[in-house]
């Protein structure tokens, strides 16, 4: 099946209405054949899906729709401020905030439930992949968080090793294409083919313009989910012109 790459940026808790001028130069690279989209913070959704041509989307949301949790926002409050999908279960989330798999399948169902799509993170630390236990620790994390209903209409995968995310380090190509491979398997296993032929997998950790073209056109690679180099315009076209 022949999937159309996805090349989604991540400001994380970066960002200001000033920096949303580098909007305007992605929107000229997002008229291609490459589907492109911008988490950024809660703040910035709103001004931001105003100015960009292309998705905008949330960094989180809760799993609940409302209630009593302070500071969190939910799906319904994200998609009335404009965007249209969130990242879920972001290494970030994971480690920093103690989020469980559970948490992060609660949060990808509400996204699904009030019509926006997921991109949900799994990855592994530097002492699992060591020790010989990356696939299966990965895989693991992929069964217990992946979401009822999962197709490729509304979530993708994005797989991005905690020793890789800001850190200048990168997965080879032959480490990227034999995790992706054990991610398809897992999700044929869980779906069934047809179902788990249709969900994109995207890499993430350190992507940048000098090895994206290797990454994103490897195996079982429909694109990437990017950091740093979201940010500007500068370091993400080439990103989104190399997935081309």
């Amino acid at each position: 099946m022949m999937r159309r790459k996805l090349v989604a940026g991540n400001w994380k808790m970066n960002g200001s209405l000033a920096a949303l001028a580098e909007l305007d130069a992605i929107n000229d690279a997002a008229d291609g054949g490459v589907d492109v989209a911008i988490a950024v913070p809660a703040t910035l959704i709103h001004p931001a899906a105003a100015r960009a041509r292309f998705p905008i989307g949330a960094e989180d949301v809760h799993g609940a729709d409302s209630g009593a949790h302070t500071g969190c926002v939910s799906a319904p409050m994200v998609k009335e401020a404009g965007a249209s999908f969130s990242i879920v279960g972001h290494s970030e989330r994971r480690q920093g905030q103690h989020e469980s798999d559970a948490d992060v399948k609660a949060k990808a169902e509400a996204l699904h439930r009030h019509g926006l799509t997921a991109i949900l993170c799994v990855g592994e630390t530097l002492e699992q992949r060591e020790a010989g236990k990356a696939e299966a620790v990965v895989t693991a994390q992929l069964r217990a968080s992946l979401p009822d209903g999962a197709s490729g209409d509304w979530l993708s995968i994005a797989y991005e090793p905690i020793w890789a995310i800001g850190t200048g380090k990168v997965a080879t190509v032959a480490d990227v294409e034999a995790m992706h491979a054990a991610i398809r398997a897992a999700l044929a296993e869980a779906l069934g083919v047809d179902q788990a032929d249709s969900i994109r997998l995207l890499y993430g950790g350190s992507v940048t313009a000098e090895n994206a073209a290797g990454l994103l056109h490897a195996a079982n690679v429909d694109g990437a989910l990017v950091g740093g180099a979201s940010l500007t315009a500068a370091k993400f076209v080439p990103i989104i012109k190399a997935a081309g």
